[in-house]
């Protein structure tokens, strides 16, 4: 394989013991990077995404959309590591693997007696991470968490939306997709980290603590300036008009923060007046007098589309663009461009294509996607475990008695 063709993390081997999104998620943004996850299940059961989606059908086929989006790519064998027999092929299997990933609940781990201090026995070299609502320590460590309970215990919810409406949820499940971002990018560290030392290294990700690092400048201005953070909409309370702004035909965001982006603004709307106006002229007043700017502004937006004047503005330097639904947000042509949708063959081999998203990062110039469709429950078992030294006869054994 030439360096042109081979990924960045080619060779690098991952046992994925996770279920629903963080923790599938994190070993999907390895995947597409070149990474043979191996994705390790519950016997009949799977994970837990198998059933969830908004295709019923598919869920009922243990082929939730939930479980196709973060796992095309991986190999899917199933363990029951309630067995003993299942205990010693994960001991085995972790000999030759470079990181394990999981996200079951605090101590689940280590009372099945497959802790990271019993598996790094087996291999000093393994990179052990474990993603949990709360990490695995602390007075929450042992609480269940999915992403709303996250959303709201961070303070995301306590800032989104209005002063009527606030709390809201966001409409995505914001908390396990930081979780899982941050989980891939301490792995990829301790990588590095092994390559440059021969250690390895146990990993504890708390989404809630990545939660309150993605939240930035209102973290930050509450910890440095004891500001309290409150619910603005969608205005940016660092500056104005910075929000979205009503046009002809649809809604436009604009974020003119900066004074020469403000004045060409006003100039391209036909409103020179409002650059001088006391009441706008100093960026601090424009905050203070945001709703009223907003009227004066609007009334030269309305006379216009929103896709018309996001060209304008936006070949003027001023950012704008318009406010899409997820349809026409993927029907881009910056993102065909980009190669950002991937279309795979569906893993029943049924007549339906499957499309996924790929890698955010271009790596030389190229988009970095599945090397592959998700996998059917357990369609690798046999595979896996021969690899690992196990016979034929002693592979069937071990399915018979259902500890795969």
């Amino acid at each position: 394989m030439t360096t042109a063709t081979r990924k960045l993390l080619d060779g690098v081997r991952v046992l994925d013991l996770t279920n629903v999104l963080a923790g599938p998620f994190a070993s999907y943004q390895l995947a597409l990077h070149g990474a043979d996850v191996i994705k390790i299940e519950i016997p009949h059961v799977g994970d837990l995404a198998r059933r969830l989606g908004a295709d019923r059908d598919l869920s009922d086929e243990l082929l939730g959309a939930s479980f196709l989006a973060q796992n095309s790519g991986k190999r899917s064998m199933t363990l029951n590591l309630k067995h003993e027999a299942g205990r010693k092929i994960l001991l085995r299997a972790v000999t030759r693997a470079d990181v394990l990933v999981e996200n079951f609940r605090p101590g689940v781990m280590e009372r099945l007696g497959v802790g990271p201090d019993r598996l790094r026995e087996e291999n000093p070299r393994l990179i052990y991470c474990a993603i949990s609502g709360f990490g695995q320590s602390g007075p929450l460590r042992d609480r269940p968490a999915y992403d709303q309970i996250i959303q709201g215990l961070s303070g995301m919810m306590s800032v989104t939306g209005n002063e009527d409406d606030a709390p809201l949820r966001a409409g995505f499940p914001v908390a396990d997709t930081l979780g899982g971002m941050a989980a891939a990018f301490a792995i990829s560290t301790a990588l590095v980290h092994r390559e440059r030392t021969g250690e390895g290294a146990v990993l504890d990700v708390s989404m809630l603590e990545a939660a309150l690092t993605a939240m930035g400048w209102v973290t930050s201005n509450y910890l440095v300036s004891g500001t309290d953070p409150r619910p603005m909409g969608n205005e940016n309370f660092t500056a104005a008009p910075s929000g979205t702004f009503a046009t002809a035909d649809g809604h436009l965001n604009i974020s003119a923060n900066q004074q020469h982006q403000y004045a060409t603004l006003c100039l391209l709307l036909d409103r020179p007046d409002l650059v001088d106006d006391p009441r706008f002229a100093h960026p601090a007043d424009r905050k203070n007098n945001r709703t009223g700017l907003r009227g004066e502004l609007e009334r030269s937006l309305r006379l216009r589309t929103a896709k018309e004047w996001e060209e304008v503005l936006s070949a003027a330097g001023v950012p704008a663009a318009r406010v899409l639904s997820v349809p026409d947000a993927l029907d881009l042509e910056q993102i065909a461009e980009r190669g950002f949708v991937h279309h795979l063959p569906f893993p029943d081999g049924r007549d339906r294509r499957l499309s996924v998203l790929g890698s955010p990062v271009r790596v030389n110039g190229n988009a970095a996607g599945p090397a592959g469709t998700a996998p059917l429950l357990g369609e690798h078992t046999r595979d896996v475990l021969a690899e690992l030294g196990y016979a034929d006869s002693e592979i069937t054994e071990l399915q018979e008695r259902g500890t795969v």
